[in-house]
This record gives C-alpha cells, structure tokens and sequence, in this order.
C-alpha cells in the first residue's frame, strides 16, 4: 500500500502521501494510527474536491508527500500548528469570539468527531473513524454538549408538556435570597 508502509508514517500523519488519498466512490484518506492499525477516515465531498484540485496543481505521485514545504518535504507538526495559529488569527479577526478559543490539530479532530455526532453517526462507527479500540476512548471526544443533553430532554418530553427549559414559579424566599 502506497505510503502506509513507511516506518514513521503511523507516528505522524503528517507524513501523508499522495497515494493515501482515494477520490473514488467512497473517498478517505488511508493511514496507520497508534498499534500499526489501518484507518480509514471517509471525506466529505468538498473535501473531495478540494483534493482533487490540490492533486491536479501538486501533481499525484503516489510517493511524494501529500502537504509539503516549498522544498518538498512532508510539513512538520509545527509547520501544521504555525500554519493553523495563522488563520486563527485571521478567523478572528471576522468572528472575534474565536480569538479566546485553542485550536490544534487535536481539538479540529474532536470538533469533527462532535459534529458527525450531531448529523447522527453511531458512535461506533466514530470509532472506527478515530481508530479508537472501543467506544469507551471516544468518550472523551464527544461528551455530552448542551444541544445533546437538550435533544434528549426533549425525546423525554411527557405528552402534553411543552418542551423547554424549567422555569421555576415566582417564590418570595427566592426572591429574597437573590437580592442578597
């Protein structure tokens, strides 16, 4: 398999080649992850297609590294994060509430994992997806978030109640004790 079977390739996904990433019909990007485990990550079509015009400009021999420097060599994780802090800061410069957020190679990999939570996918399968042995480490990843917890307190709804937040009734006490 093209890529996978470089020594250093399933300790740094920086190393991504060319020949990892498949636009067929079920596009994903192939690579090891921690154990020497093959992981298939699926793609999105826009991703799909940005690769295909990233491909066609950077040329696609199977061997050569899928993200370089202007030298051609694979992009270190410290190119990786330098690049992201750039267009962080540009990001918040249009949405300002981005500039107090961390953003890493790590937190973009929960904040996927929590968005294919949202569009409905099992968490086994984000498994799978993360590489993880089981649900258990995915956990971490996609604990439970405010719209969850209401999206399952509105499936809990009794019929005939209104869904919506708890509004407790006007209480003298209450009132007291929130002036103090």
């Amino acid at each position: 398999m093209p890529g996978v079977a470089s020594s250093s390739h399933w300790l740094r996904p920086t190393q991504l080649t060319c020949g990892d990433v498949h636009l067929d019909r079920e596009a994903n990007v192939r690579c090891l992850g921690k154990g020497r485990k093959e992981r298939h990550t699926p793609l999105e079509p826009s991703t799909v297609a940005a690769l295909r015009d990233w491909l066609a400009e950077r040329g696609s021999n199977p061997d050569t590294p899928l993200f370089c420097t202007r030298q051609g060599r694979p992009l270190s994780p410290d190119a990786i994060q330098a690049r992201l802090t750039k267009y962080h800061g540009i990001a918040a410069r249009n949405c300002p509430s981005l500039a107090a957020k961390k953003i890493s190679p790590h937190t973009l990999r929960h904040s996927t994992a929590m968005s294919l939570l949202h569009a409905g996918v099992d968490i086994a399968v984000l498994a799978l997806w993360l590489g993880h042995e089981s649900t258990k480490s995915t956990q971490a990843y996609i604990h439970a978030d405010m719209k969850l917890k209401e999206q399952a307190l509105a499936r809990m709804t009794p019929a005939g109640v209104p869904a919506g937040r708890y509004a407790p009734p006007s209480d003298p006490l209450l009132a007291f004790l929130e002036s103090l």
